[in-house]
This record gives C-alpha cells, sequence and structure tokens, in this order.
C-alpha cells in the first residue's frame, strides 16, 4: 500500500440477517480523503451467493442496521455531514427512510423489541448547558467541572460524568412514511450517575437487560454487572454477583438465562485484570453467580466479536487464538465447541437468520468479507478488498516461531518486499500489551512493506490469544520476558539473508511505544526508532491517563523501586538513538505529556529527535483519526525511516514533507534512487 492507498480500503461492519436468511445487510466504511472525512452506506447481498452485493442507502455515514424480527423494518443509523447519528427505519417492502431521533449527542445501536414494535438502544445525555445543549454559551464559558471520582473522562469521548449513557425505549410510528406525522418520542428508561451499555431485550418484551456499574464502590474497581429493568423503568434490579466485568448480555429464547461475556473473576479488589481472558459466561436471569461456558483459561474473546449471538441451542462466539480469530459454535447444553471459522482469518462480527450464520471475516489481504455459513458449506458473499487488491500493493505475511533465551516459543510474522534484498528491516510492537498481531490486513504493515521494508512483527508474553498464563507473565514484570521475547524474536528474523540485520530501525504505538522507548534505553543497536502514543513514565501516568488510576498499579505494582526499574523515562538519559515521537494533542489513554518529556529529554542532550503533534485527534488516530491525518501520519514515518534507513523506494532525497497542516501529499509513485488496554 501507498498512503494514498488507505482510500481503497473497505471496512464492512456487524452485519444483520434477514429472518428468512436469504439476504445480509452489512455497513460499509471507507476514508474519503479529499473530503477529509468517513463515509459509510448500507450494502445488501443475496446469502446465497445469486448476486453480487449492492449499495441499499446512500446517506453521508449509515451504519449498525438491524432487520426487525418479522422481517418488515431495517433500523440503523445515519449521521449526516457533520451530524450525530440518529436512529432511522426503513421498510424492507421499499419507501423512504424515516428518522425516529433527535438526540443531541447521537443514538446507539437500534435493538428490536421480540414484537418488531419498538426499539431499545443508549444515548448519552448532557447536562444542561453543556456540550451546546444552550447556543448562547460557548464551550469555554461553561461552568466549572466539579469532579468527585476516579474515573471521569475516556479516550475518543472526553468527559463523562457530565454525558451518562442512558438506556432508551422508542415506540415504532404506526406509518413509517415520512409524511409529517408526528415520531412518538423515545422514553428514557434508566437514570443516574452511571453510564449504561449493552441492553437487550427479554424474549416477552416487558423487560431489558443491560450492563452497568451501580454498586457501592464502583469508582474503585472494573466490576460491571448485568440489570434487569421494565421497559417502563420500573422494577430496576441487579441479576450477576460476584466480582467480574460483564458485557454484552443476551437472553436465551425462554427468558430463564442471560448469556454474556465476562472476565469472570477481577479478584478482591475487583481490578486484577492484567492477562484476564473475557469469556463466554452465564448466568440465571433471577439472579446468581457468573458461570463460564468456557474455559477462562484458555478461550478469549477480545475486542473482535463484540456480541454475544444464540442459535439453535448454541452460541457463536469469536475466541482470539495464535494471531487469529475464531468463530466457535458452543453447545449450550455442554459439549465440545465446534470451529465455524478456523485457520489464518480474523472474525470480527457475527449474525444470524434463517438457520444461516454471516460472519464478517478479514484477512491479509482484505480489511473484511462477509461469508455465509451453513451446515457443511461456507460461502464468500462479497468482495469489498477487490479494488486495493487489484494495486498489487498487498504483501503477504510470513508466520514464524522463534525460542526466548528460556526457551519459551514466541510467534509472529515476517512481510518482505519482493526481491531478494537484503532489506532493512522495522521491529513493530503492538499496543496492549493483551491484544495481538495477527491474520489481518494491517495497513501500516502493508505501508512499510510496499516502501521497501521487511516488517517483524511477534506476539511476546503479555499478549492475548495464548491463554491467561501469557498474558499474565508480565504483570509486575512489564519489560522484562515481553523485551527479551521481542529481540529473541528479531533475532530469528535476522538469520533470513533477505533481511538486512546491519539496517534495523524499531517503531510501536502505546505499549508498543513503552516497549520502543525501553529498548532504546538499553541498546543502541537500532539505527532509528520512533515512539508513538507511548506509556513512557507510570508515575505521571496515574494522574494524567483515563485509566491511570489502575493500570500503572496493575502492570508494574506499587514499590518504587520496581517502577523504576519498568519505566522507560528511567533510562530515557541512556538514549542516544534517532528517535521521531508521535503524539496527539487530546489523547487521554497516553496523555500528551508522555511523548513531550521524551522529546525534550532527547532534544535538551543533542540527540536527533523530532515532535509530531496532530490537533484533535485522541489515542486512536493511527486507527480512525481524520483521513487526511491518517494519511499524513503514514508520510511522515516514511520520511522519517527514509531519513536514517533508506530504500530505492523510500530516501529523503526525495524531500521533506513539512509538518503544517498544508503539507502537500508525497507523490503517488514516489521516484526512485541509487513505515481497557493501551493499544
Amino acid at each position: 500500500m501507498r498512503p494514498t492507498d488507505l482510500s481503497l480500503l473497505r471496512v464492512p461492519g456487524v452485519p444483520t440477517v434477514s429472518p428468512d436468511g436469504a439476504t445480509a445487510v452489512v455497513a460499509v466504511s471507507r476514508l474519503d480523503l479529499d473530503a477529509d472525512e468517513y463515509r459509510s452506506q448500507l450494502w445488501t447481498v443475496p446469502t446465497d451467493g445469486s448476486a453480487p452485493a449492492r449499495p441499499l442507502t446512500h446517506g453521508h455515514r449509515d451504519s449498525a442496521p438491524a432487520f426487525s424480527p418479522d422481517g418488515r423494518w431495517l433500523a440503523y443509523l445515519s449521521a449526516e455531514a457533520g451530524g450525530r447519528p440518529q436512529l432511522h427505519v426503513l421498510a424492507t417492502g421499499g419507501g423512504a427512510a424515516r428518522r425516529l431521533t433527535d438526540h443531541h449527542l447521537g443514538a446507539g445501536t437500534p435493538v428490536w423489541s421480540p414484537d418488531s414494535r419498538r426499539l431499545a438502544y443508549t444515548a448519552r445525555v448532557p447536562e444542561p448547558g453543556r456540550y451546546g445543549t444552550d447556543e448562547d454559551v460557548a464551550a469555554a464559558a461553561e461552568a466549572p467541572r466539579l469532579i468527585t471520582t476516579l474515573a471521569y473522562r475516556t479516550d475518543g469521548v472526553g468527559f463523562t460524568n457530565d454525558r451518562r449513557s442512558h438506556v432508551f425505549v422508542l415506540d415504532l410510528p404506526a406509518d413509517t412514511d415520512d409524511d409529517g406525522t408526528a415520531t412518538p418520542l423515545p422514553v428514557q428508561v434508566t437514570d443516574g450517575d452511571v453510564d449504561d451499555t449493552d441492553v437487550t431485550w427479554n424474549p416477552d418484551g416487558a423487560e431489558l437487560a443491560f450492563v452497568s456499574a451501580r454498586h457501592e464502590g464502583a469508582d474503585l474497581d472494573l466490576v460491571t454487572d448485568v440489570y434487569v429493568v421494565r421497559a417502563d423503568g420500573g422494577g430496576l434490579r441487579k441479576v450477576t454477583g460476584g466480582r467480574s466485568a460483564c458485557a454484552h448480555p443476551v437472553f436465551d429464547p425462554a427468558g430463564g438465562t442471560i448469556y454474556l461475556t465476562a472476565q469472570p473473576d477481577l479478584g478482591d479488589t475487583g481490578r486484577d485484570f492484567v492477562g484476564r481472558n473475557s469469556t463466554l459466561c452465564r448466568v440465571a436471569a433471577a439472579g446468581g453467580p457468573v458461570e463460564p461456558l468456557l474455559d477462562p483459561e484458555e478461550h478469549d474473546r477480545g475486542d473482535e466479536t463484540p456480541a454475544t449471538v444464540l442459535t439453535d441451542g448454541a452460541a457463536l462466539f469469536g475466541v482470539q487464538r495464535r494471531g487469529a480469530v475464531e468463530l466457535l459454535r458452543v453447545p449450550l447444553s455442554g459439549g465440545a465447541p465446534e470451529a465455524l471459522v478456523d485457520g489464518p482469518y480474523t472474525v470480527r462480527s457475527v449474525a444470524v437468520g434463517g438457520g444461516v450464520v454471516v460472519a464478517t471475516v478479514a484477512h491479509d489481504r482484505s480489511a473484511g468479507e462477509l461469508i455465509a455459513i451453513t451446515p457443511g458449506r461456507r460461502r464468500l458473499i462479497t468482495g469489498f478488498g477487490a479494488a486495493l487488491q487489484a494495486t498489487g500493493r498487498l504483501h503477504r505475511m510470513r508466520e514464524a516461531t522463534a525460542s526466548a533465551p528460556d526457551g519459551y516459543p514466541v510467534h509472529g510474522w515476517v512481510t518482505t518486499p519482493p526481491g531478494p534484498g537484503p532489506h532493512p528491516v522495522l521491529l513493530t510492537v503492538h499496543g496492549g500489551p493483551f491484544a495481538q498481531y495477527g491474520w489481518s490486513l494491517f495497513d501500516e504493515t502493508q505501508a512499510y512493506v510496499q516502501a521497501g521494508y521487511a516488517v517483524v512483527q511477534c506476539n511476546p508474553r503479555g499478549s492475548a490469544g495464548y491463554g491467561q498464563a501469557h498474558g499474565r507473565a508480565v504483570k509486575e514484570h512489564l519489560g522484562e520476558r515481553d523485551a527479551d521475547d521481542v529481540l529473541a524474536f528479531l533475532d530469528a528474523a535476522l538469520a533470513d539473508p533477505a533481511l538486512d540485520a546491519d539496517r534495523v530501525g524499531i517503531m510501536g504505538g502505546s505499549y508498543g511505544g513503552f516497549m520502543t522507548t525501553l529498548l532504546l534505553g538499553r541498546t543502541d543497536r537500532f539505527a532509528a526508532a520512533i515512539s508513538e502514543r507511548a506509556f513512557n513514565d507510570p508515575v505521571s501516568f496515574v494522574g494524567s491517563a483515563d485509566i491511570g488510576f489502575f493500570f500503572a498499579d496493575e502492570y508494574l505494582g506499587t514499590d518504587p523501586e520496581r517502577i523504576a526499574a519498568q519505566s522507560p523515562m528511567a533510562s530515557a538519559h541512556r538514549i542516544s538513538t534517532p528517535t521521531l515521537v508521535i503524539h496527539s494533542e487530546e489523547d487521554w489513554r497516553c496523555p500528551l505529556e508522555q511523548g513531550t518529556r521524551l522529546y525534550v529529554e532527547l532534544k535538551r542532550r543533542g540527540v536527533p529527535t523530532e515532535l509530531l503533534l496532530f490537533p484533535g485527534e485522541g489515542h486512536e488516530l493511527s486507527r480512525s483519526g481524520r483521513p487526511e491525518h491518517r494519511r499524513a501520519r503514514l508520510e511522515h514515518v516514511l520520511r522519517w525511516w527514509g531519513r536514517w534507513l533508506p530504500t530505492p523506494r523510500n530516501s529523503s532525497a526525495m524531500g521533506a514533507l513539512p509538518a503544517g497542516p498544508s503539507a502537500p501529499a508525497r507523490p503517488a509513485e514516489p521516484l526512485t534512487v541509487a513505515a481497557t488496554r493501551l493499544r
């Protein structure tokens, strides 16, 4: 890929399947680099593969489609340019879509009632006078915020204590045609100084389940529970017991059991989250303990498949495994899980209708395609990645395993440009650390390989997808065995003569930035480095990050000497490697000071360094930041490597990019000369 190829990425979301199983609908998003915004529309495709996918809607940003149980309606979210997402409904038999909501901060994903006459969803409710609710009061003139809790801000959202998320129920209009008749007003079902998420209906339509943290001491732990409330807002009660982090509840067809994703045991403090797998669980709808259906030591849902889906006496559940995300069919009555999708794929979402399972699946040549699964058959039914594949600028990953100094196996991948080499090498380290590299199209890796670099990436201890013991191995030992693993995998990869062992750079973001900065203080083996949105100083992180009050204590411990031994900033005075520091100005996960302090430390000592700052962006810049910022980031990364590790396709001789917003795009084909987790 080139940086401009970001515009060719097509990313499908969570599909919905018609009740008869004949049709799937999915939102497909893309980056519009010319307009510097994201666009998404709904696409429809027959599940039997009899016709190609085609656009169904043409809104600015349409997303989150959901068929009604009777198949008559399609609910979805739609946002106008510069606007917030609002609920819309479209008759499947034809006609115009009708807008149903007008929430000041937007509405959340729609969930149909069993009778197809109501929709439930969550929406943030701003305090009066904040966030533009009073047009006469500018943001800078709002009343001061009085903070009394440890958790009050979230990256990508901002302050949360003055715009809580609550459950709403909306009756479907008698006539869904937008003929000027009044739309029923939504009813707010929950309230309080808490956030409510993940709403679902009881099959009887009388109650709703949702997730919240309403217990005493909720400000000090990570425990979340499932609650049930009547659709009129009465009868609120807690369902789950124990010290679990619950998410994504769904009732069984009889309504007596709730299935959910949970970290079943967060310990006595309710904060022991390091390396804890989130797995498939159940709880009696009348209330009781959370009971795992899968072994929490082995099965981790992670972040890829957000929904808990039940069908035909089983749960469909995505689990992280060795860089893949497999789709399992787990019998609710017990018995061994069956893999519906395994191998070198990442299952991102799943839906079911009429006995047909439709999954969104990514691999190293596509950001996502829909597959339809019926007994004995899997059918590819979309080709969203075709345009990018047709460029010939995608490169296949090669799986590899190395041995750490203590003999532990380290699993990862090497991706190389065409030709014999030797190619300069970029060692990249993922965020998390409880996350994984794996079988999916990673635009950053593809851009670096296209520019002439071999990219080395692995899942060291601390990563997800290899069991809980693997993930918890770094607890209070961050930067020890995981650092050994990263370097061992690099050394094993460099044994390949196609890789140039004398020209190696290192880069990473978030926890990957932590590892980059840490290793730079221990070795001068790297020609240059990029430390991005890094977790550099655990001491200041505690008081500045949105997860600071628990994250550093759980990963590094509380002993000052041990913290210093694991702190990248404590050894930053030893760094002599040329280092580019990249940060976003509104990053609340790894706040800006984590990057600027590193930059100043290096600059004062004369180490070649630059600070690249992105206005208006948070921690997710590289994944969901403004399209032009994402392109500019890749261009600056390549500029830096072209200076310190030039290749025939990427060299500083091609000219430098200015850092300002008016920076011109690099040529599409550069001239040749003799790129709850810290992610």
